[in-house]
């Protein structure tokens, strides 16, 4: 999917995965960065290169697929993987996603991505001050994932407070916090002041898997599952390709939503911010989308039928002595809308 998102960020690439069910003293969660060139292909050898050195080194490995999943990287149930394109920060190994939020409760233990721009990262991040918090830097993906954080421990902690005086030992109450987790209700508080376009997904250390929308679906997102997979992606002819779907089957996520995947497999979609009117992202459906989206098809072939009594007027009507072509190749869509446009109009001159 990382490989057919291509067209969305050059700027580096990275993937994380959770393993569910891991005993105490064993890895669950993993991550691949890079911000080299072809940042796709190297994490993907990382990735591929320490699965091969770990079966070749322990050969009782080879065949006992429960071993491999406790003792080798990746082999895992959950995974969120990004390609970015740069327009906040640095563009260096530290800037690219997914992010991790550490520690040793597992659900306290939080994997964030996303696509988004927030207008107010400075008020956000002053409140995390406010709250006695002290963030590592001013990243609007820390900020973000700081902030959900917040409300993932205050959930957290409230749960295990309640169990306790229920009578559950602690060991006890760790393992039932996943399943009483409101992750709609963190979503709702973290998002509260949030002000700009985004998709922003995670994956929580127990198992659990979310993807929330903004108010009015500025930033793309599509939903597919079946029997055996629940997947979220920014662009849906990746999950026709991918998992072979056809257009009707996969979903556009609402503007204001979340998607939350839990680890049983039961899946929420929850309105937690009124929509507002629909806004849409143009540079995210004309520029950066695949054009194999019919969707996506179509908007551009109108842009371009749009545009051309504009042109028209900017030549004086000059036809014959006006050369006609597009760049870049995203446009080649709207060019084909403007040429037909043009048909069109030069019938009736």
């Amino acid at each position: 999917m990382l490989e057919k998102q291509h067209n969305r960020g050059q700027d580096g690439a990275g993937f994380a995965s959770v393993k569910l069910d891991c005993n105490p003293g064993e890895r669950f969660m993993h991550r691949e960065r890079s911000a080299n060139q072809n940042p796709i292909k190297e994490i993907f050898e990382l990735s591929n290169n320490r699965i091969q050195t770990e079966l070749r080194n322990n050969p009782n490995l080879k065949g006992n697929l429960d071993l491999q999943k406790k003792e080798i990287p990746h082999i895992a149930e959950l995974f969120l993987g990004h390609v970015r394109y740069g327009t906040f920060g640095k563009n260096s190994k530290e800037a690219v996603h997914p992010f991790l939020r550490q520690n040793n409760w597992m659900n306290r233990n939080l994997i964030v991505a996303g696509n988004f721009n927030m207008t107010n990262n400075k008020e956000l991040f002053d409140d995390l001050v406010s709250l006695g918090q002290h963030p590592k830097e001013m990243s609007d993906t820390v900020t973000v994932m700081e902030n959900i954080g917040h409300f993932l421990d205050e959930a957290v902690i409230k749960i295990y407070k309640k169990l306790r005086k229920e009578g559950v030992s602690k060991q006890d109450a760790s393992k039932i916090i996943g399943q009483k987790l409101d992750i709609p209700k963190v979503l709702k508080k973290a998002t509260k002041n949030w002000d700009g376009g985004y998709v922003i997904g995670g994956m929580i250390g127990h198992g659990d898997a979310f993807v929330v929308r903004d108010a009015s679906g500025i930033r793309p997102a599509y939903f597919y599952h079946d029997d055996e997979v629940a997947v979220i992606a920014s662009e849906r002819p990746v999950i026709q390709t991918v998992f072979n779907t056809a257009f009707e089957d996969i979903n556009e996520i609402d503007p204001g939503n979340c998607v939350i995947l839990k680890k049983d497999g039961n899946i929420i979609q929850k309105n937690i911010t009124k929509p507002d009117e629909k806004k849409s992202c143009s540079f995210e459906r004309i520029y950066f989308s695949r054009g194999s989206d019919a969707e996506i098809y179509h908007e551009r072939k109108k842009l371009g039928a749009l545009v051309f009594p504009q042109i028209l007027k900017a030549i004086n009507y000059d036809l014959k002595n006006t050369v006609f072509s597009y760049i870049p190749n995203t446009a080649e869509v709207s060019f084909f809308g403007m040429v037909h446009k043009a048909q069109v109009l030069t019938k009736v001159f």
